[in-house]
């Protein structure tokens, strides 16, 4: 039993220095194919043309030794050796040929000239390089189509483009206007092994999308700026707006209004009429088309008149409010306003008020009564400045009767005696009035 133990711990050794010599052996063998090849004389360009133009193959040795180099196909057949050819193909014909280099044209190209093609550089050891030619077949023009020719706005529409019969596969890409859009796309192998690029982009259209243009742009290595474009049709329910033609400002009793309906939609609206919101129209008001006309106004016509436009999209409306005033009159009076109401319409979101004046007026009154105010407040300061300067310049001066009866008094005691008010001074006095 020992002796088999032993038998085979030297056979797993070796083994082991079996393996161990196999891969030093591999990359001492590897290592020097890599140096070998680059140490490589002999060097060719891989070259991609369009099916049916020229194809330029070259042959180039980097150090001239006076060795033969030669041109074979992907058959190995010989296309030229030197100058030489002796393959029978006429679309093959001599660029250059000299002691570093052979170069050759291909011309007409077509796919079953793809592959990959040798050169040979007669040394020791021969030394072989490659030049693989790619074909490349421009697509056909694409296709462009959409699931529905008209769309209503906010519905959602599909467009398809299809790139066939290329090589390699095209790549698409969306554009709606200035904006790029993400489609989602399928590649398909045809049996010539040729490609067909389907593309689906799904996009849910507004009314600001009516004609605007949806391209599809191919991207292939053989073609530059190859697209498709279709114009969106988009239709969508009217937009409304009423415009006063008359008056101008406030309205006024007696006076006439005037107003006109406008509509835009697609298709075009079919009807258009003009109601009053809780109340019947005036019996008098003219409706010619889009037009109303109301002459001789007074209070009871104050109300909310509306204009509702439809077509086979839809219905939509616009508001005026109408609120009469008084006649004018030679009396400046007070202008009572009342701010304009607004409400949520479609598409205009502001309703239209003939009180919209009255802010106007309101503010014009006060300019006036502020100005009036001012002139007599200066007025009124300027009299007592006046008046201050007219009293202190004009000073009283007269004399009291305090004394009086002394003047006829025979004696000083006497005349103290008999003065009114029993005073002792006769004196002169003065006052001021001021």
């Amino acid at each position: 039993m020992k002796q088999v133990s032993n038998m085979a711990n030297t056979s797993n050794g070796s083994l082991a220095t079996l393996l161990v010599s196999i891969i030093i052996s591999a990359a001492i063998y590897s290592g020097a194919a890599q140096f070998a090849v680059q140490s490589q004389n002999l060097v060719a360009d891989n070259v991609s043309v369009v099916e049916g133009e020229t194809a330029i193959i070259s042959c180039r040795a980097k150090n001239s030794d006076d060795s033969v180099i030669q041109l074979l196909n992907p058959n190995r057949q010989t296309i030229y050796f030197k100058d030489y050819r002796p393959l029978k193909d006429a679309r093959f014909q001599l660029v250059n040929f000299s002691e570093n280099e052979l170069r050759v044209a291909l011309s007409n190209v077509s796919l079953s000239d793809e592959g990959r093609y040798v050169c040979q550089l007669y040394t020791d050891p021969p030394q072989e390089a490659y030049a693989d030619i790619t074909v490349l077949i421009p697509p056909g023009n694409p296709i462009i189509e959409s699931r529905e020719d008209i769309v209503s706005e906010g519905n959602e529409t599909e467009i398809t483009c299809t790139s066939m019969g290329s090589k390699p596969a095209a790549t698409i890409r969306w554009m709606k206007g200035d904006k790029e859009l993400q489609g989602r796309s399928k590649v398909e192998v045809t049996y010539d092994r040729m490609y067909t690029v389907t593309s689906w982009l799904k996009l849910i259209v507004t009314r600001e999308d009516d004609g605007v243009p949806v391209v599809c742009i191919v991207d292939h290595p053989a073609v530059k700026d190859f697209q498709a474009q279709k114009f969106l049709e988009v239709q969508y329910k009217p937009e409304v707006k009423i415009v006063v033609e008359f008056p101008v400002g406030l309205t006024r009793e007696g006076e006439n209004l005037e107003l006109t309906c406008r509509t835009k939609g697609k298709p075009e609206p079919q009807q258009v009429n003009w109601v009053k919101v809780d109340d019947d129209v005036p019996s008098h008001a003219v409706i010619t088309g889009s037009d109303l006309f109301i002459e001789n106004l007074n209070k009871s016509y104050n109300g909310t008149y509306r204009c509702v436009a439809s077509n086979s999209v839809g219905e939509s409306y616009d508001d005026y409010i109408l609120y009469v005033y008084d006649a004018l009159t030679t009396t400046l009076k007070p202008t009572t306003t009342t701010t304009t109401i607004s409400a949520t319409t479609f598409p205009s979101d502001i309703k239209k008020d003939s009180r919209a004046g009255a802010e106007a007026q309101r503010s014009v009154d006060h300019a006036v009564i502020g100005g009036v105010v001012a002139v007599v407040v200066f007025a009124m300061l300027c009299l007592l400045i006046v008046l201050g300067r007219y009293f202190a310049r004009h000073k009283g001066t007269y004399f009291t009767h305090e004394a009086k009866g002394a003047d006829d008094a025979a004696d000083a005691d006497t005349a103290i005696i008999n003065a009114e008010g029993g005073h002792n001074n006769s004196d002169e006095k003065k006052e001021y009035y001021i």
